[in-house]
């Protein structure tokens, strides 16, 4: 009887609906696009594909954590309340999981908004979070932009994006502008990878990244995932949403996009290895996202919430911290912050000019 609730709960999230639509091929789509969605180039497709039975496999023949006591395990501080509605300097509040709110020069980003208490199509089943969220979504201030990197249910939520509404603008992948329209968001924009998107005086550019998409059992692939670029004057940031690793994506973000002012890098949901390793990275590969992209300074993402893995809750910062001597790098430039922190963001280092030469 104990393993029935948690086999529904995923046969739910598998036979939700999903965003599926059949595209017609040109020739000259970019090497992730297929005729009937998306896929990763650096992934082959017996490593993309994860079966319903694998899943299965996965949840039940591994050595699962007490994900009960997982609020124990999270550190937790009380929102400072009065640092979110009159921000003295370039700050990130980490509200829960992937949701963070970014505050700069007056403007409100958030990431992956997901409010809910469970990451599922329902609200009697599927993955409870333990943690609750730092700040309630009708307490936030207004919000200007939100990025999405992918339709999971633990990062794309119906019932916090109507909450939040058709005020700020929304960024999402490609193929996901439906969903939020289910609710009555229209003020989206829809990006593939590379492409931009400028309003105002910021710069919005949708990145590769390694994973996945699927709100049914029948929709796999057919929405884009992406991980995200905000750029404005004096602030480069990058939001890496979910993903597994590779040594393509994320030097070549770190190229053509970096060096970044702050990157949210998900540390979390990464065991057992030889189901999760291409879709969601370890805390090592973590801070090799962090060297990769070219990040001064970088918080950590997608830990501490659901109960979505076999690791410990409290495990990810642990490894983020052996895995930043492991590199050689200081603890303070990638932090696992306790909930609800606000953390003010480095200034960036004065580059000396170079010095004239001796005549």
């Amino acid at each position: 009887m104990l393993m029935i609730k948690p086999l529904l709960a995923m046969v739910i999230m598998v036979l939700a609906s999903g965003c599926a639509t059949e595209r017609v091929m040109t020739g000259k789509e970019p090497s992730h696009h297929t005729s009937k969605g998306f896929k990763n180039p650096h992934l082959t497709e017996e490593d993309g594909e994860k079966s319903l039975w694998t899943v299965m496999k996965m949840r039940f023949s591994s050595d699962w954590a007490d994900h009960e006591s997982g609020a124990k395990q999270v550190p937790r501080v009380p929102v400072d309340m009065a640092m979110i509605e009159n921000p003295v300097s370039m700050q990130a509040t980490w509200i829960g999981h992937s949701t963070y709110l970014i505050q700069v020069n007056g403007v409100n980003i958030l990431t992956d908004p997901v409010f809910s208490e469970r990451a599922s199509p329902v609200s009697w089943a599927g993955p409870k979070r333990y943690t609750s969220p730092a700040i309630p979504v009708e307490a936030l201030p207004p919000i200007d932009y939100v990025v999405i990197s992918h339709n999971h249910y633990d990062h794309l939520d119906l019932p916090s994006i109507k909450a939040i509404g058709n005020d700020p603008l929304w960024l999402v992948p490609l193929k996901n502008r439906e969903v939020l329209e289910s609710v009555g968001v229209t003020n989206v924009v829809e990006l593939d990878w590379w492409e931009t998107h400028e309003v105002g005086p910021w710069k919005f550019t949708a990145t590769p990244v390694q994973h996945w998409s699927a709100r049914g059992l029948s929709d796999r692939f057919d929405c884009l995932w992406a991980g995200w670029v905000a750029k404005t004057e004096g602030f480069n940031f990058y939001f890496a949403g979910d993903t597994g690793y590779n040594e393509k994506d994320f030097i070549e973000t770190g190229e053509r996009l970096g060096p970044f002012d702050l990157s949210l890098i998900p540390i979390g949901a990464y065991a057992p290895r030889w189901f999760m390793k291409t879709m969601h990275v370890n805390p090592e590969e973590a801070v090799n996202i962090h060297q990769d992209v070219q990040s001064r300074f970088s918080l950590a993402i997608h830990w501490g919430t659901f109960p979505l893995t076999a690791e410990e809750p409290g495990a990810p910062p642990v490894d983020l911290g052996k895995a930043l001597q492991k590199a050689g790098l200081s603890q303070d430039e990638f932090l696992a912050v306790p909930l609800g922190s606000t953390t003010r963001l480095p200034a960036r280092t004065p580059v000396a000019p170079p010095e004239e030469p001796l005549e």
